[in-house]
């Protein structure tokens, strides 16, 4: 039999990256596919009892002394170094999953959280001296009493010094982002979650990227000021391509943003307008690669966001927004010939609205709508969809509001099937239904599973049920 490449058959496995039942069936292929696959689904820990077994022999001593059993099944040693395949961590994991294993030996209540600590200590002791290029860590949700600097243990330089992904809380102990910002020069993505205690040394890892790419902001309501934090962005280099702030109901300056001309992709939520009173700066700035814009509960006011798609319109593919009015639609009209995406706080009520869209702007693939009670039919909205769409739109979401339910009837959907199967050129529907359960309740129909069976099965229709 022919034997394909190595490097083919590890090209090939990587397209199975999250199936994992399938990845565990390459296990049983031959030797060089086991050695893939296990090289691919330890990217992420698999099981916290066969690493505790691959533990040097002085971290089990320590452990066993504390008395904590590492049980095994075998005497014999492990197939691989599971750890030096291990890509990506998470520090909040490694201490839940210690809770659950040392749960299972009756160690007292009271000592509990203590022996959690130490063999917290050896795993992280053991992966940062296996793990030769660590991409994406993680240390969110871990008790501040079991913080630990294992950014000084042994390998960890090494291990840390490509790190890509970095996702955190801002109370980390100081001593992990001084170290980190001494290491991590090139991190791309960073998601951090403020709290009310910002440790010293974030700013300094901050300031410290060269390449950083994604960053996304969550301020919650206990963090008052982010003003250091907002002058350390203003010192790294102009890459960043997307930006996710979620402020909440706290003011933040905005003008800093003005400084990443190359962002591609900008998301602000808040729930306070007056958040939106540095929009002012940006309304006449141009971020000429500005692909996707997203608002979600509320918005600058009409005149400065008018004045910023007039700016960057003609570039945005994607545009979200919680709710509009007659001169915003106009303007996303006339400002955003290309958009393909829209979100326009569209309520069932505004099908001239609707009606607007599709006639001006006739790139327009998907479009969401809120099902709001009292207002027109899901009947009308398909009857518009199916008669003015434009010729690439392909997805129509429908967001329910709380408790409203549908009242869609079999004839009506058959109807609009037929209409849709109709189109030149043709091209499949994803209807998908977004928040409410009682959006279920014409599907449990027998007469609309029927018709939703046979459109299915015809090509013309994709159901997607999606309850956030």
């Amino acid at each position: 039999m022919l034997q394909l490449p190595t490097d083919c058959i590890n090209d090939i496995l990587e397209y199975l990256v999250d199936e994992r039942n399938t990845l565990y069936s390459c296990l049983l292929v031959n030797k060089l596919w086991c050695e893939i696959s296990v090289r691919i689904l330890w990217r992420n820990i698999r099981n916290y009892n066969t690493l505790m077994t691959c533990l040097p022999s002085e971290s089990k001593e320590i452990l066993s002394k504390n008395g904590i059993v590492i049980s095994t099944l075998t005497s014999k040693p492990p197939m691989f170094n599971y750890a030096s395949f291990c890509k990506s961590l998470s520090i909040y994991l490694i201490y839940y999953n210690m809770r659950l294993l040392l749960k299972q030996q009756s160690i007292p209540s009271q000592n509990l959280d203590d022996k959690i600590y130490l063999v917290s200590q050896e795993i992280l002791k053991f992966l940062m001296s296996q793990i030769p290029s660590l991409k994406r860590l993680e240390i969110l949700y871990v008790p501040l009493k079991q913080n630990t600097i294992f950014t000084s243990y042994p390998g960890a330089k090494d291990c840390l010094n490509d790190l890509s992904e970095l996702y955190c809380h801002s109370y980390v102990y100081p001593e992990f982002f001084y170290q980190l910002a001494q290491i991590c020069h090139n991190i791309h993505t960073l998601n951090i979650r403020f709290k009310k205690v910002i440790s010293n040394g974030l700013t300094d890892l901050i300031s410290a990227q060269k390449n950083l790419k994604y960053l996304n902001i969550h301020q919650y309501k206990e963090c008052e000021d982010l003003t250091d934090i907002i002058t350390s962005l203003t010192k790294i280099p102009n890459t960043l391509r997307n930006l996710k702030i979620n402020g909440g109901y706290h003011y933040m300056k905005l003008s800093f943003i003005t400084k990443f001309t190359n962002l591609q992709e900008l998301t602000l939520l808040f729930r306070n307008i007056n958040s939106f009173e540095d929009f002012k700066i940006l309304q006449y700035f141009t971020f000429s690669k500005l692909q996707i814009l997203k608002f979600r509960y509320e918005c600058p006011r009409n005149e400065l966001l008018i004045n910023f798609l007039e700016n960057n319109g003609n570039n945005l593919r994607e545009f979200y927004i919680s709710k509009s009015n007659d001169s915003l639609n106009s303007a996303i009209i006339k400002f955003c010939p290309n958009i393909k995406k829209l979100s326009a706080g569209i309520t069932n009520n505004e099908l001239e609205s609707l009606k607007m869209f599709f006639n001006g702007c006739q790139y327009l693939e998907s479009i969401q709508i809120q099902i709001c009670e009292g207002y027109l039919s899901e009947k009308d909205i398909f009857e518009v969809i199916a008669k003015y769409s434009p010729q690439y739109f392909y997805e129509l979401k429908l967001n329910y509001s709380y408790r409203v339910k549908s009242e869609l009837l079999p004839e009506e959907l058959e109807s609009f099937f037929v209409n849709w199967s109709n189109r030149i050129p043709q091209k499949p529907l994803s209807l998908i239904f977004v928040d409410s359960i009682d959006t279920f309740s014409f599907r449990r129909n027998s007469e609309n599973k029927k018709i939703i069976d046979k459109y299915i099965n015809m090509g013309f229709f994709i159901l997607i049920f999606n309850i956030s």
